[in-house]
């Protein structure tokens, strides 16, 4: 099983997204470093464990109040061997093809997509593969109905994320993610929100999720790098 760190940015910090509610999100607090800018924040977490990805959610950009284009590039640039997931609320063809750099796998979130249509149309656009992100709130589906019912037409990679559970410290939402697994032969399933500490990844790891988004038990020192290194090895 994968595990990616995950960095939330907004009006220019790292912060600490919980629930989903984005107008409450505060400045991270991490045990990992007292800086709080984002190069910083990257440097401690690959210096718990050096991952080989990250995932950013530029939320101004998901959110249409402005981006962190300049701060996403210099952390590809500063770690060219890091590959980037990113969510930057993709949906025009042009702001897909303005990160087209050679480390950065575009995050089409489904909240921020009308239709399949519109998925296929912007993974075309993509210079790489794009990862799909299957959004909820209160367990509501956020996008097009479509995007969930064709199965068929997701990509290699799914991510499945309950945006209440981010930063919830409640436990992965085990039910959605094998409600999803059953939907897809061809994609592999990754975990986002809620996981605590190594037994959430053992029971993650145990119903064949390929993979995990984290945050939360990183910053507050719930997993120690010697519990990532038995996860990964």
């Amino acid at each position: 099983m994968n595990i990616i760190p995950v960095l939330d940015l907004m009006n220019d910090q790292v912060v600490h997204a919980k629930h989903g509610n984005r107008h409450d999100y505060l400045p991270i607090k991490s045990v990992l470093t007292h800086a709080s800018e984002p190069l910083a924040i990257v440097q401690a977490i690959l210096a718990l464990y050096p991952f080989k990805q990250l995932y950013i959610a530029d939320i101004n950009a998901i959110q249409k109040t402005g981006n962190h284009k300049n701060t996403i590039l210099e952390i590809t640039n500063s770690f060219p061997n890091l590959e980037v997931w990113l969510d930057a609320g993709f949906d025009k063809e042009s702001s897909i093809t303005s990160y087209q750099s050679r480390n950065i796998k575009p995050v089409l979130g489904s909240e921020s997509l009308n239709s399949i249509g519109q998925y296929q149309a912007l993974s075309t656009a993509s210079k790489h593969r794009a990862i799909l992100s299957l959004d909820y709130k209160d367990d509501r589906f956020q996008g097009a109905q479509d995007i969930l019912s064709r199965a068929r037409l997701w990509p290699n990679d799914v991510i499945v994320m309950p945006l209440n559970k981010v930063g919830s410290n409640a436990g992965p939402d085990l039910a959605k993610l094998a409600s999803i697994k059953m939907r897809t032969k061809h994609s592999n399933i990754y975990a986002a929100g809620g996981v605590r500490n190594s037994a959430d990844l053992e029971a993650l790891k145990a119903s064949n999720i390929s993979g995990v988004l984290i945050a939360s038990a990183l910053h507050n020192g719930a997993l120690t790098h010697q519990q990532i290194k038995q996860l990964l090895d």
